[in-house]
């Protein structure tokens, strides 16, 4: 079964994921803001992100744990974005973003198997990859790129003050349910 095309998106074929460079910050930028902008429509929740949802990747950039970053380009623009954590013996897959325009052509699978590769090549025992429980259509992804193992941890959460957003009921884990 081959990915559908959008008008004016590349073939995968048409795509090369090379190492982020400095003159890729913009476009980059614009892809962070696109990621936070999804998570906001995803819980409903204009503050997320706070009030450049952009800035994200400022301190993504500067996190000490970042073993390397890749792009998707095609045609000379930069479409996706993915990284490589290093968590000592483990990678962690941080983030995997495609432009919506480019979006189920297989760039967001490039990029995952070059982070594989990088990790492979680190001698990493374990890759983790952690979408927001919320963002099933990249669990979905993710599960078909391959992740389909549990880690070792799940995050819990509880609530200890008001939400800005409610959470959506019917995730079940061992039988038992959850809201995400």
């Amino acid at each position: 079964m081959t990915a559908s095309r959008q008008p004016d998106s590349p073939a995968t074929s048409e795509v090369i994921v090379r190492g982020y460079a400095e003159g890729d910050y913009g476009a980059c930028r614009s892809l962070w803001k696109e990621l936070t902008e999804y998570h906001r429509s995803i819980y409903g929740d204009p503050s997320v992100g706070g009030d450049d949802p952009g800035a994200g990747l400022d301190d993504y950039l500067a996190t000490p744990e970042r073993a390397g970053s890749w792009v998707a380009e095609s045609h000379g623009s930069v479409v996706g974005l993915t990284g490589l954590f290093d968590r000592g013996g483990r990678g962690e897959v941080e983030p995997v973003v495609v432009t919506g325009a480019a979006r189920g052509q297989g760039i967001g699978r490039l990029l995952i198997s070059r982070v594989v590769q990088e990790a492979r090549s680190r001698g990493y025992e374990y890759l983790a990859i952690r979408p927001v429980a919320r963002n099933v259509a990249a669990l979905r992804r993710f599960h078909a790129a391959g992740f389909r193992t549990l880690g070792g941890h799940i995050d819990l959460t509880m609530d200890l003050a008001p939400r800005r957003h409610g959470w959506l009921h019917g995730a079940t884990l061992h039988g038992l349910e959850f809201d995400y």
